[in-house]
């Protein structure tokens, strides 16, 4: 992790007050533990629990990883981190709310729990679903899990809602896209005048209509940026029994995504 990720998320970490009577075990460094969570999420270890992270590498403890995680989900630091880095693309005119696109995408679930459900693609077993919105160039707005078996049209109006306010400029921060573009999988009429009291033109794909332009020209990025949030290996396969857990390594991944996008352009410059 580089100092400059570091310098956004230091800032957001919850304070621990210490009793100077009882101070117990030194805590470990938060950089180190925010080191693992990041190394958890980009190579999966998989094929081992948290309590056999590698403490070679200079983390720590694998449980305290994994409670730290926990901790700090619940404390909204990933999603502040996540509502910073958006708020850094607008300033730099990174951002087009132009219109917006949903997708989803299964990935299978290995312990089961909540939001877990008989996947349709996995011969009925297991699976989780990923739902994201991002905006004109793929960027990630928001996600959310759902078991494997919802309809994609059912957590539509929650993503919209989960779009946070992205500030960056100076006006009104920015909130609901212009235009709305889905596949076939979301051609609801009802959704459509939900979609249409957020102020928001849907063009949602119509069922026995044929294939080529159309949604397609702008809704494959959403298919691109679902690829870079399953690219991070934890996310490909659901090992958490927690949804909690699981979330906040979606929204850390949302995160990476924006500050990947953020640092190639900085680059350009």
């Amino acid at each position: 992790m580089d100092d400059e990720l570091w310098a956004r998320i230091e800032p957001l970490l919850p304070v621990v007050p210490c009793n100077p009577r009882c101070p117990g075990r030194k805590r470990l460094d938060s950089r180190r533990v925010v080191c693992g969570i990041l190394f958890v999420l980009y190579t999966g270890i998989r094929w081992i629990r948290w309590e056999f992270l590698p403490q070679e590498l200079g983390f720590g403890s694998g449980m305290t990883c994994r409670r730290r995680l926990r901790d700090w989900n619940e404390a909204g630091v990933w999603q502040h981190l996540h509502e910073l880095l958006l708020s850094e693309l607008r300033a730099a005119d990174l951002l087009d709310f132009s219109r917006a696109a949903v997708g989803s995408s299964h990935i299978r679930v290995m312990k089961g729990g909540p939001a877990t459900g008989p996947s349709p693609v996995d011969r009925g077993k297991a699976g989780s679903k990923h739902h994201l919105i991002v905006e004109a160039h793929g960027i990630p707005l928001a996600a959310v899990t759902t078991d494997g078996n919802r309809n994609d049209v059912t957590p539509l109006m929650p993503l919209i809602q989960a779009v946070p306010p992205i500030r960056g400029n100076r006006g009104r921060p920015l909130r609901r896209p212009k235009y709305l573009y889905a596949d076939r999988g979301y051609d609801h009429e009802v959704h459509r005048d939900k979609v249409r009291r957020f102020q928001i033109t849907p063009h949602l794909a119509r069922r026995g209509t044929g294939h080529g332009s159309g949604p397609g020209m702008y809704r494959w990025v959403v298919e691109g940026a679902i690829a870079l949030l399953h690219w991070l290996r934890r996310l490909r396969i659901r090992w958490e029994i927690h949804h909690d857990i699981h979330h906040a390594f979606v929204t850390l991944g949302c995160a990476v995504i924006c500050r990947r996008r953020l640092r190639t352009a900085l680059c350009r410059e």
